[in-house]
C-alpha cells in the first residue's frame, strides 16, 4: 500500500510493517494504526526512526530506544494495561520513547513517562504512562546522543 509521508515522500507499506494502536496515542487517540521508518539509506546504523501515522502524512514521531538514552530505563507499568498486546517477552517485545526536537536541536528530549510498547508479533501497540515517579516527560539527551556517536566513531577507528 502506497502511503504519503512527512519525511520521505510517497512509500509502499506491506500490512505486516503496520502498527495498530487500538487506543491511538496520547492526544491523537482518532489514528491507530502505524508503521515504524528508518532514514538508513547510507548503510549505517540508524538510533532514530519515525512512528509514521497510515492516515495523516502530516502526523510523524521521532522514536529512540530507551537504552540508547538511558541505559537503567526500567518503566514501571501496570501489567493489566498491556494485556491487549498479548504475550509479551524478550523476542517480541519493542520499547520506543518520543522524541521532541525543538529549534535548539540542543535542548532535545525524550519522552521516559509515556513509552509505546510493541509486541512485534502481533503488531500491536500501547502508549503506556508508567509509574516510576523519577521518570521526566523532558529529559534532555542531546548531550548523551552526541557522547554516544563519539565513542561509536571511536570504536570504528579502532581507538
Amino acid at each position: 500500500m502506497l502511503i504519503n509521508t512527512k519525511c520521505f515522500g510517497e512509500v509502499d507499506i506491506t500490512e505486516d510493517k503496520i502498527i495498530t494502536f487500538e487506543e491511538g496515542l496520547l492526544g491523537f487517540e482518532e489514528y491507530k494504526d502505524f508503521t515504524l521508518l528508518y532514514n538508513n539509506e547510507d548503510g549505517k546504523k540508524c538510533n532514530v526512526s519515525w512512528l509514521q501515522s497510515m492516515d495523516e502524512e502530516k502526523l510523524a514521531f521521532p522514536v529512540i530506544m530507551p537504552f540508547l538514552v538511558k541505559e537503567d530505563y526500567k518503566p514501571i507499568i501496570n501489567e493489566g494495561i498491556l494485556q491487549n498486546l498479548g504475550d509479551l517477552n524478550d523476542d517480541n517485545l519493542v520499547v520506543l520513547l518520543t522524541i521532541s526536537v525543538p529549534k535548539d536541536i540542543t535542548n532535545m528530549t525524550a519522552n521516559l513517562k509515556a513509552p509505546l510498547i510493541i509486541n512485534s508479533d502481533l503488531r500491536k501497540g500501547y502508549q503506556a504512562i508508567v509509574e516510576n515517579q523519577d521518570y521526566a516527560i523532558k529529559y534532555r539527551i542531546y548531550d548523551i546522543i552526541q557522547q554516544a556517536k563519539a565513542s561509536h566513531m571511536n570504536e570504528e577507528k579502532g581507538d
